[in-house]
């Protein structure tokens, strides 16, 4: 079934077999069908909270079928968690690199939007931890206590997306600044005109991020076939 562009059967099938050694993989499947989820869609916090929700109980109801023997369901979580962080770590970036056109062309991060833009990277992991918190405690009993040591120990390291949240809005405000001491300013006109599409052009940005990361790798490989 497709939720909130999010192939569930696929990842309950997934966690339901996985075994121990297939950490990785687990964690970059998430990845991958986060991150695609999140590219289908504007990239608005309404829209990454429930591609997060149904995720998170698609890999509990997996892991809860899971009958490999013996199964660390803790270990399970963790990778799903930590392949949602991945993919919200470039939801973060998308904002960052559509907030810094922006900046760049003189619209202040006091206009209205762009604050409500900025204080939502702000919020980012805040956000994270509450969605997948609140969808966890919507799932079958037994997955309930290994999701509350996950996520207790995942508050305690911190994750990848809150501290990339903490850099982008220290460096966006650092650069408004100075392009306000140097009098570089958007008219209204033109900064309403930029800020009318900003969720569309986040999901741009974060679907040409993706793009460019594949033609990477595709570069790469080209490269080392070569060699051989």
């Amino acid at each position: 079934m497709i939720k909130a562009g999010i192939d569930q059967d696929a990842i309950v099938k997934m966690f339901s077999e996985a075994t121990a050694k297939q950490g990785e993989a687990l964690r970059k499947a998430v990845s991958d069908a986060t991150l695609k989820a999140l590219q289908g869609r504007e990239l608005t916090m309404a829209n990454i909270k429930k591609v997060l929700s149904t995720v998170t109980t698609a890999a509990s109801t997996g892991a809860a079928q899971n009958v490999a023997s013996p199964v660390d369901v803790e270990a399970l979580l963790t990778k799903a968690f930590a392949g949602m962080d991945a993919a919200l770590l470039q939801a973060v970036e998308a904002n960052r690199k559509a907030l810094q056109q922006f900046v760049d062309q003189g619209a202040g991060l006091q206009e209205k939007q762009l604050k409500g833009a900025l204080a939502n990277i702000e919020k980012m992991e805040d956000t994270f931890f509450a969605t997948v918190t609140k969808a966890a405690q919507g799932v079958a009993g037994p997955m309930q206590g290994p999701w509350e040591h996950v996520l207790s120990a995942m508050k305690m390291q911190g994750t990848d997306t809150g501290a990339q949240a903490s850099q982008t809005v220290e460096q966006l405000m650092s650069q408004a600044q100075t392009a306000l001491r140097d009098g570089r300013a958007a008219t209204a006109k033109t900064a309403q005109a930029m800020l009318d599409g900003y969720a569309a052009l986040v999901s741009g940005v974060l679907i040409g991020m993706s793009e460019g990361l594949q033609s990477g790798s595709s570069d790469a490989s080209a490269a080392k076939t070569k060699k051989k």
